[in-house]
């Protein structure tokens, strides 16, 4: 199992739901912060239909307010929410062209998705909102190249077409490559642990030993790969 390439500068991570990043990739994140890369984070949706008896109108802001606490801890500044309906992304042009949008207005280097394969595992279906902006992120990457295919990104918004993305990495259950982050589990966990409201609502569980579980479940050592904890991408590159 190789590397993911670590020779950039800045990048960001796009998800569907406020906690997808810390469920998975969090600790990569906090590895790259701390090489001084630039990593922004782009959400699809606030999260808002994601707590059982909290009506969206309550939850979105206080989802949307956890996931900046969370990004901050892990050393992320820039958190971005594009406003689309939570569990009711469609993977078509409306949310191409914004995901198009935010890639043009970052300008990264290396973009970050959450799995978007059908399940997590045979028989473990992945959720719809998953599946749907995995996919578009890919696609918006190349429809951020394109000065043709949303034109109106440059006309009416000023986003000048943006070809500099070299990688997109999918953090997936068997993966290709991986990140070493054994130094940055315990801010991953942290960084979950953030989401106390939402951690609150799944389980009696303490929310840090919630955290710590899905972190250590997350960031377990990987076939082939020299690390004690490791999270795992497929890598996809981006020529001409």
């Amino acid at each position: 199992m190789e590397h993911v390439p670590e020779d950039w500068t800045r990048g960001i991570v796009v998800v569907a739901h406020p906690d997808d990043i810390e469920y998975g990739a969090a600790a990569a994140v906090a590895r790259w912060t701390r090489q001084g890369k630039d990593i922004r984070y782009v959400l699809a949706t606030s999260g808002e239909a994601g707590i059982a008896g909290l009506p969206p109108a309550e939850c979105g802001p206080l989802r949307e307010e956890e996931e900046r606490a969370s990004a901050a801890i892990v050393g992320v500044e820039t958190v971005d929410f594009l406003g689309h309906p939570d569990g009711r992304l469609v993977a078509g042009p409306e949310l191409r062209r914004d995901l198009a949008a935010a890639i043009r207005r970052h300008r990264p280097e290396m973009v970050v998705t959450a799995n978007f394969g059908l399940t997590w595992f045979p028989g473990a279906l992945n959720s719809a909102d998953h599946r749907a902006l995995g996919l578009s992120v890919l696609d918006a990457v190349s429809d951020a190249a394109n000065e043709w295919i949303f034109p109106e990104l440059t006309v009416e918004q000023g986003l000048a077409p943006w070809q500099g993305v070299r990688w997109a990495a999918v953090n997936t259950p068997g993966a290709t490559h991986a990140v070493d982050v054994t130094d940055t589990v315990e801010v991953a966990v942290e960084s979950l642990a953030a989401h106390r409201r939402y951690l609150e609502a799944l389980a009696d569980t303490d929310v840090v030993e919630q955290a710590r579980a899905q972190v250590e479940m997350a960031s377990a050592s990987l076939p082939g790969f020299p690390a004690p904890h490791a999270v795992g991408f497929d890598l996809y590159t981006f020529v001409g």
